[in-house]
């Protein structure tokens, strides 16, 4: 048998360790994936607290109490393991709390960085997710509405084959409540090949779940990212064609439900027979295999009138470098019944990530990271906010909001219900080495706002930067 100290850290069993302290600041978690052997160090790395863009959300506004509650991967000074923390920004005082330490999950691999959500009654809930199926995923409630100071670990049981079985494994989760009705998840599960199948479950009361649907398994597995707005809910993914490997994903797809996963349908209204197996289906949104290019995802929103759109990276090649350039934020938009592309910008990485921001009609704003950094080609960069008043055609920068930074920015993410005070979280990180990684959020304005490393009280004022 294989050592333990011989396993790739990212494969080590490790069962979580539940704290409940407080983590006296904001580290961000630092973690980089398979080496490169080349000027750039590694395939991606970085400050990784708010990574991948397959997780969401990571913050969620509660109008009821005027706060937006958020989760990040956090660490401790050494960047040893990976902590779940959750906190919330207080719109009426604009402070921040200081967050509480949930969970050890006893990795640094950032795969397995929590999301969050609210139900009907304002309990908080925390997914922790996991990278493939070696370690446990877990499932924590806030004991008290609105409140993180204490949580409850759920025992929750989904449906396999017709029975009951412990629900204690999924990846690159996606969860929404839907009011009066319950939690609509989307997730990956990795069968026996390690193929990554997506899918969706649902749960009442996020302690029984029905049994997960696949909802595609094309060539060797997908990834996928999803939003939801009034009750729909929309899932963008790729996918790996077989014998290519994993680094290698292109095509984009989109499907959506309207009756809490009962059915499900493609823009145009077409319903769809589960699971789609085919490489020509009905979701396919932009064929990059006939033009040979990877496809990156990185966001998808609902318009102000209920149209998907969608944010990706096209590239030529997986590889870090200038080689693979032009890398073009394209934004997909679903218009007078048809699917539409524009650019945005480009940046120097495919792992570059940012959101979108729906303001208007007309109006809509990508927030991320892409300017050059101060690691150029490595993920992340300086931040900025592209603006669009012409609905989407037509992209130009409004503001840099963050400059001479000393670490690569990046994975901006927007929040559930974004609030004009807390627009949206990011976490900074060296691209080539190991470092410090900071939070950051900004407000609809573009000003920058920083979270301390350290703080001891129990309400921080954040740093206002610029």
């Amino acid at each position: 048998m294989q050592a333990q100290s011989e396993v790739h850290p990212d494969n080590r069993y490790a069962e979580a360790e539940v704290l409940q302290t407080k983590a006296n600041g904001f580290k961000g978690i630092w973690y980089m994936n398979q080496p490169s052997n080349d000027e750039y160090v590694y395939k991606y790395s970085g400050g990784l607290a708010t990574y991948p863009a397959n997780h969401r959300p990571f913050a969620i506004y509660a109008k009821e109490v005027d706060k937006t509650f958020f989760c990040f991967g956090g660490t401790d000074e050494a960047n040893a393991t990976l902590y779940h923390n959750v906190s919330y920004f207080d719109h009426k005082t604009k402070q921040v709390a200081n967050p509480t330490l949930l969970l050890d999950k006893h990795t640094i691999d950032a795969h397995d960085n929590p999301v969050i959500s609210l139900d009907d009654n304002g309990y908080i809930w925390i997914f922790s997710t996991s990278h493939g199926t070696t370690r446990p995923s877990y499932i924590h409630r806030s004991q008290k509405p609105y409140d993180i100071s204490r949580f409850e670990t759920i025992s929750a049981t989904e449906r396999v084959n017709g029975q009951e079985k412990p629900f204690t494994n999924f990846s690159y989760f996606q969860v929404y409540y839907l009011k009066g009705k319950g939690f609509l998840t989307l997730f990956t599960k990795y069968n026996p090949q390690g193929n990554r199948v997506i899918g969706y479950n649902t749960s009442k009361d996020g302690i029984r779940w029905h049994e997960w649907t696949v909802l595609a398994h094309i060539g060797e597995g997908h990834y996928q990212i999803s939003a939801e707005a009034n009750g729909k809910v929309g899932v963008a993914f790729d996918f790996h064609p077989k014998g290519k490997g994993l680094n290698y994903r292109t095509n984009l797809h989109y499907l959506e439900t309207t009756d809490f996963g009962q059915s499900w349908h493609t823009a145009t209204g077409k319903t769809v027979q589960l699971p789609l197996t085919e490489i020509n289906n009905p979701a396919v949104v932009k064929d990059y295999v006939s033009e040979k290019m990877n496809c990156y995802l990185l966001d998808i929103d609902f318009d102000t009138s209920g149209r998907p759109a969608i944010l990706v990276i096209s590239s030529k090649g997986y590889e870090a470098g200038p080689g693979n350039n032009p890398r073009h934020w394209r934004l997909f938009q679903f218009r007078n019944n048809k699917w539409t592309d524009h650019i945005v910008t480009t940046s120097d990485s495919n792992y570059d990530m940012g959101s979108i921001f729906p303001e208007s009609g007309n109006v809509i704003k990508v927030i991320g990271p892409t300017q050059d950094g101060p690691q150029a080609y490595n993920p992340g960069g300086e931040v900025a906010m592209w603006t669009s008043r012409d609905g989407g055609t037509t992209w130009a920068m409004e503001k840099q909001i963050t400059r001479s930074s000393e670490r690569n920015h990046s994975y901006v993410r927007r929040p559930k219900n974004a609030h004009p005070d807390f627009y949206g979280l990011w976490a900074d990180g060296n691209g080539r080495k190991p470092s410090e990684s900071y939070l950051y959020f900004t407000n609809q304005k573009g000003e920058l706002y920083q979270l301390p490393r350290n703080a001891t009280e129990k309400l921080i004022t954040p740093r206002l930067l610029h």
